[in-house]
């Protein structure tokens, strides 16, 4: 009785076998049966009826309940025919289950077509579209005949498999035996045709059906919707109801995307209307409109047809938020989470997705938790749609680890969730731990694609690794992906970056053809290199090649205007901006705070940047802050800052890096401690760029100590680490260390630059290290191969200048390859003051004059020299020059921070409140000083008065008044350390060593070139600055 029925009786025990180990097989049916009220008479005393099975396979809503009655009519030694199975197979397709459905039809003898189409069709429910080809194929080869129903079947899964061959031959077999006709199967080749991109099939095939029915207008609707041209979309809408075919819900369904696509809002209300004056209630229809007026722009409509609509879904919903994420309104979809919330409203893919999007762009950490948990909760964090979303919000939010303890423990990862997560990493900063990721997967036997390539490439930029982005490069071109338009974008954009421009433009000049965001990667490659002039050349040619620039292009067109420091041009493309409608987009308007920041008009970029209507980000503050900082406003940039964090906004990598120099401007050692402090809190600590500018910071806030502590503890330091420390050594005039340290910076094989250079050879100028300057310098080209520039040529003017090597130093500024500029002018004229050389301070003002004619600062040098030599009436002439030019001396300022607050003092400033008990103490120092015989070196003063005169100028310098204020008003014993915007005169710096000895005090004191530690009586200059 059994013969034949072994395979699926073994596949079917095996299922049951859990529920029958403690009663007979019978009475385990029976005890199962009285579970499920949907079959409560299948296992009654009386024999069940042929009519009865096929009723209850035709009613099974669980798997369990479909195993007991094929169970049943098994072990019943009922008789299995083509119905009975064909059943069994459709009912076992419902759940999925192919393996049972093709152990009935392998265990079936003689089966018929009827079941051979019932299996092709369990496969293609099942998604399994190869295995139902494969079917096919072998039902073929069995000689059967396919009937109507196999096609419509087969086709299908030609579809779900786009297999476009395969789907013309089977067409084939349709024409040969006359149905091509069929409505039914006219409608799936239609459907085929379409979705495999071959629109002129589909619409012969439309055209030869006589009667065509709502369906196959929709399959045509539908193909048309995704076609380059949707316009045709519309007009097959129109021309269905011209034929008298009535549209449905699916019509309209299939005609959204279609509007969609065309952006046009007519459309829209066109379509709407019709929806209101026919009545269409179904909730997928508004759901299409949510969708359609959201991609249209008009999310505002969309919100109002959500509003309105009768019992919304959970689609509803997700849609809604899908639509402001799609308008990049992610607070809305935030508040639209929360509301669903409170709704109870269950949370799908779709709003989950969406709301992590929008966690994820406004940085919001804490939401984005909230909404993890509850993704846990409705069951859908595993599902690889919504946990990839989930792993790129914490990467993009910062927290690294927790990214990627999600991915490595998350068995589903696709491709896809690779790709996103190594382009999330990129996107925020963390481009090592990209590559990193990226070499894992092709561990895993994953081959990248051209999404995967897309999120490496720029990782490849971003550490200038050059070799593996020709790796990827060969790789494309090996896939064959190299011409599609987003790899030549990012391959393009790769090289640019990186510098090599010759692949790049080999690249884009081979392109079959270039969207605006290929010209774009060009251009901000220029940008991004320095190289203004070739950006606005391809800006140039991009508007004759008939494309038109968008917000992407203006991001690095912007910064070329900022690079040409042409106020004029980057108000032009302001006006282009405004005009094309750009204005609004964040990234443009952060360059344009940038570059009015960069070209000097600070006014016109806090203008912008305080706008009401516009979203500031992380981005647009530090913009502010660095653009504070380079107009000189360090105060205002600090300040910048706390408002920042005051707004609820947080300080990035970015922020920290634009902020620290302010602290070093100023030499505000408590303020940039506290910066510390922060970076320590948000674990910002390791990042070499944030190390890199402590290191600075510390050597320019006077704490020499604290820079070398942190420099020797930084454990991935690059050339800028070394360069930053060797600049730090220079500043403070410790010209040895700084010569050891380049020598051990080369030890351990870390790439010396020009930077480096510049720093050890100011080290050895500040110290008075000649021998040592000269072969540092000339090895720069005969060891290192590195071409001297004009601040190296500067460094060796003053190093020679200062030791009085005038004819060695004429010298080299004649064998310079380039014009001398005013640095290296002006370090000439420094010497010249130094040692009162009158004669060439002349010929060097003269080339001062032309290269700098607004610059007082000149002709105050040339009037020290002439006033040292006692050439009173030249002293004269000079600073009357000054005035009938117009041009104003910068006068002596010092400050200094007491009890967190900065003081500042001007020379003859007489204006402090405490100025009388600081005039009181500087008597009473000054006497001491004359009794350890101290003489006022009068020379200092640059005019013609009476010696007692003189010296009431000198007493009355600002670093002076900034001392004896500090001396009234700190703890004895403490240092004082004083900031001077210009360099220390002789006078001063005699008096401040005297200072130092009377207090037992140690005064640090930095000037407009370097540091000096007065402790002792002795300054660690040694006199020579």
């Amino acid at each position: 009785m059994f013969r034949g029925k072994l395979p699926q009786i073994h596949n079917v025990m095996r299922h049951l076998q859990p529920m029958i180990t403690k009663h007979p097989l019978r009475k385990a049916f029976h005890s199962l049966a009285t579970t499920g009220s949907e079959i409560p008479s299948v296992f009654s005393t009386k024999p069940t009826t042929y009519p009865n099975y096929l009723r209850l396979l035709s009613s099974c809503k669980h798997l369990n309940s479909l195993l007991q009655i094929h169970g049943h009519i098994i072990v019943s030694g009922h008789k299995q025919d083509d119905l009975t199975n064909t059943h069994l197979i459709n009912s076992y397709s419902l759940f999925h289950k192919c393996d049972f459905a093709r152990s009935v039809f392998d265990s079936t003898p003689n089966r018929s077509v009827i079941l051979w189409n019932s299996m092709i069709r369990a496969y293609t429910r099942s998604k399994l579209y190869k295995e139902a080809l494969s079917m096919y194929q072998s039902m073929l080869e069995k000689g059967l005949e396919p009937d109507k129903y196999t096609f419509t079947f087969v086709l299908k899964a030609c579809t779900g498999a786009l297999d476009l061959q395969m789907g013309i031959w089977v067409h084939s077999e349709i024409a040969h035996k006359g149905l091509e006709c069929d409505v039914f199967i006219g409608t799936g080749l239609i459907d085929m045709y379409c979705k495999v991109g071959n629109l002129i099939c589909a619409r012969e095939v439309f055209d030869k059906l006589p009667n065509k029915d709502v369906v196959a207008w929709n399959a045509m609707i539908a193909g048309l919707s995704q076609s380059p041209d949707p316009c045709e979309a519309l007009g097959f809408f129109q021309g269905m109801q011209m034929s008298g075919v009535e549209p449905n819900s699916v019509s309209l369904l299939n005609l959204f995307p279609a509007v969609s696509k065309l952006l046009d809002i007519e459309s829209c209300r066109s379509i709407h209307g019709y929806v209101f004056r026919r009545y269409f209630l179904r909730s997928a229809v508004s759901n299409g409109l949510i969708d359609m007026y959201s991609k249209c722009g008009y999310v505002n409509v969309a919100r109002q047809v959500f509003e309105g609509m009768w019992g919304r879904d959970d689609v509803s919903w997700g849609t809604m938020m899908a639509g402001y994420a799609h308008n990049e309104c992610f607070f809305e979809v935030l508040e639209l989470f929360d509301w669903m919330r409170r709704e109870n409203v269950k949370m799908n893919k779709v709003s989950a997705v969406s709301a992590l999007l929008a966690a994820m762009e406004r940085r919001d950490l804490e939401k984005g938790k909230e909404i993890h948990d509850c993704v846990i909760e409705q069951g859908i964090d595993s599902d690889i749609v919504v946990a990839t979303p989930l792993m790129t919000m914490y990467a993009k939010c910062g927290e690294i680890e927790k990214a990627k303890q999600l991915f490595k423990g998350h068995q589903g990862r696709d491709l896809v969730s690779w790709s996103a997560v190594i382009a999330a990493l990129v996107q925020s900063g963390y481009a090592e731990e990209g590559l990193s990721l990226f070499r894992e997967m092709q561990y895993e036997n994953l081959k990248p694609n051209r999404v995967t390539l897309m999120s490496v490439l720029p990782a490849c930029a971003e550490l200038s690794s050059l070799k593996l982005g020709k790796s990827l490069h060969c790789y494309s071109v090996k896939a064959n992906i190299d011409s599609d338009i987003s790899t030549g974008t990012a391959l393009v954009s790769m090289y640019a970056k990186c510098g090599y421009f010759t692949p790049a433009l080999i690249i884009f000049n081979s392109m079959p053809s270039k969207e605006t965001v290929t010209w774009n990667a060009l251009i901000n490659g220029y940008a991004q290199i320095g190289d203004p002039y070739h950006a606005m050349e391809m800006f140039q040619k991009l508007q004759l090649s008939g494309l038109h620039p968008d917000s992407g292009t203006m991001v690095g067109v912007v910064p070329a205007c900022a690079l040409l420091d042409d106020l004029g041009q980057g108000t032009c493309i302001h006006g282009q901006i405004i005009k094309n409608g750009f204005e609004s987009d964040s990234h443009v308007k952060n360059a344009l705070i940038d570059m009015y920041a960069k070209c000097g008009s600070l006014s016109s970029a806090e203008f912008l940047f305080n706008k009401t209507e516009f979203a500031k980000d992380e981005v647009s503050w530090n913009v502010l802050i660095a653009g504070y900082m380079q107009n000189g406003h360090a105060k205002e940039s600090i300040s910048a800052f706390h408002q920042m964090k005051l707004e609820n906004f947080r300080p990035n990598l970015v922020s920290i890096v634009s902020v620290l120099p302010a602290a070093a401007h100023l030499a505000a050692l408590r303020e940039g401690m506290a910066f510390h402090a922060y970076i320590v809190h948000m674990g910002f600590q390791s990042n070499k760029h944030v190390g890199n500018s402590l290191i600075d910071m510390y050597a320019k806030c006077g704490r020499l100590d604290y820079s070398k502590k942190f420099f020797n503890e930084m454990e991935n330091k690059d050339t800028v680490s070394w360069n930053a420390m060797l600049a730090g050594l220079a500043v403070h005039g410790y010209g040895d260390h700084a010569i050891e340290l380049f020598s051990l910076m080369q030890e351990s094989h870390v790439q010396v630059d020009p930077v480096s250079f510049v720093s050890v050879l100011s080290a050895c100028r500040h110290a008075g290290l000649i021998e040592e300057g000269r072969r540092i310098f000339y090895s720069m080209k005969e060891t290192h191969h590195l071409e001297p520039n004009l601040e190296h040529y500067a460094c060796m003017v003053d190093l020679l200048g200062r030791a009085g090597l005038f004819d060695e130093t004429l010298g080299l500024i004649k064998t310079m390859p380039v014009e001398p500029d005013a640095a290296v002018w002006g370090a000439l004229l420094g010497a010249c003051r130094m040692h009162s050389n009158v004669k060439l301070g002349l010929v060097v003002l003269d080339h001062l004059v032309k290269l700098e004619p607004r610059n007082p600062a000149h002709y105050v040098v040339l009037s020290s020299i002439f006033a040292q030599s006692g050439r009173w009436g030249d002293a004269g002439k000079m600073r009357l020059k000054i005035k009938q030019t117009g041009l104003k001396k910068t006068p002596g300022c010092s400050w200094v921070e007491v009890k967190r607050r900065v003081h500042a003092f001007r020379v003859r400033d007489q204006s402090h409140p405490q100025f009388d008990s600081m005039s009181l103490l500087w008597n009473d120092l000054l006497d001491k000083m004359e009794k350890m015989g101290y003489v006022p070196d009068r020379s200092c003063v640059l005019q013609n008065v009476e010696e007692e005169d003189k010296e009431l100028f000198l007493h009355s310098h600002s670093e002076r008044l900034a001392i004896t204020f500090a001396l009234l008003n700190t703890k004895p014993g403490s240092t004082i350390q004083i900031v001077k915007n210009l360099r220390v005169c002789a006078d001063c710096h005699t008096t401040t060593k005297f200072i130092s000895k009377i207090t037992s005090r140690e005064i640090i004191v930095r000037d407009a070139t370097r540091f000096h530690h007065f402790e002792n009586g002795v300054c660690s200059c040694r006199d020579y600055w």
